[in-house]
């Protein structure tokens, strides 16, 4: 079985300004950039070299099944693209969903909207209702002194789940770039999918929320 962490992603797209007028200026191309790895890395690394608006080529698939290389790919796409949401990067990208359920957009709600959402019925509103309601840190989570905390705000209403069981923040770290889901504490898994904090994606289980080392805001505004 591919390991997400190890699935190669295709070259990007970037540019030094998030303004597409600013980006035609000379020298705010970055041009085509490779992204050899390791994943853990390359948000950092995109960071560093400049980029602030990237554009991923073809769509993320959360509709191709159980095929262990097809879902890697697509943990990777995903990771990448919320590392880069972490980081206030723009990322142009373009996601296809399950027909079903309907509103099944909101679990990545927290992410960059993508340009285009392709299957499901009410794809267009959900596409318009993404792009107008997003914002920064509206999952995230952070580690503190002996706990790890989410705060979840995808739904409307502040959610906060709390763990100071050393096994929650293993399997967050363990999950946080795509890890076979029969490999993780069974009952930790089921806490997280109750509180939808993962995606299953074929044989994979993801950590959705991404990390913060800073506050954007005072934390009782986040």
């Amino acid at each position: 079985m591919t390991a997400p962490t190890t699935a190669s992603l295709p070259a990007l797209l970037a540019w030094r300004d998030y303004d597409p007028s600013a980006c035609e200026l000379p020298g705010m191309s970055l041009g085509e950039l490779a992204l050899p790895g390791p994943l853990e890395s390359e948000g950092d690394r995109l960071w560093q070299l400049g980029a602030r608006r990237v554009r991923l080529p073809g769509t993320i698939d959360l509709t191709a099944g159980a095929d262990p290389g097809q879902a890697a790919r697509t943990v990777a796409a995903l990771s990448l693209v919320r590392d880069l949401t972490a980081r206030a990067v723009l990322v142009e990208w373009d996601l296809r969903l399950p027909t079903a359920p309907v509103g099944a957009w909101q679990l990545l709600s927290h992410l960059q909207p993508p340009r285009l959402i392709e299957g499901p019925t009410d794809a267009h509103e959900a596409l318009r209702t993404w792009q107008h309601s997003h914002y920064l840190c509206k999952c995230l989570w952070r580690k503190g002194p002996g706990f790890v905390q989410i705060r979840d705000r995808r739904w409307g209403e502040l959610r906060r789940f709390t763990a100071d069981e050393p096994e929650y923040e293993d399997t967050i770290e363990r999950l946080a770039y795509g890890a076979p889901a029969t490999s993780v504490p069974p009952a930790v898994l089921a806490d997280f999918r109750t509180e939808h904090l993962v995606l299953d994606i074929g044989p994979f289980a993801w950590w959705l929320p991404y990390r913060i080392s800073r506050w954007l805001q005072e934390p009782m505004t986040v």
